[in-house]
């Protein structure tokens, strides 16, 4: 039997289920996490997407509650998420060239 002995990282990928308006669960995959402004944001993907949110990603804004856990939230203002949009498309640019 021969032993898996070497020194990478398995890469395993974050799963998150979130609730629509009309109650439905979705599950996302977490693509990445950015810091804009001192505020943090997730950027997930659908696991299951249709034709109509294919390749479209989701950008929830991290918060916490009145207990202190920490909830993402969708951003309301549109200039905030245009803002993160662009920074996370120059990173994914960046990584790509």
């Amino acid at each position: 039997m021969s032993e898996h002995d070497h020194d990478h990282e398995h890469e395993q990928e974050e799963v998150i289920t979130l609730v629509d308006e009309e109650g439905q669960e979705k599950d996302f995959e977490v693509i990445d996490i950015v810091q804009v402004d001192g505020s943090e944001y997730a950027i997930l993907l659908p696991l299951e997407q249709t034709e109509e949110d294919e390749g479209e990603a989701i950008i929830l804004k991290f918060e916490r509650d009145e207990e202190g856990n920490e909830i993402l939230v969708d951003i309301e203002d549109d200039e905030e998420w245009e803002k993160v949009a662009d920074y996370w498309e120059e990173m994914v640019a960046d990584t790509d060239s």
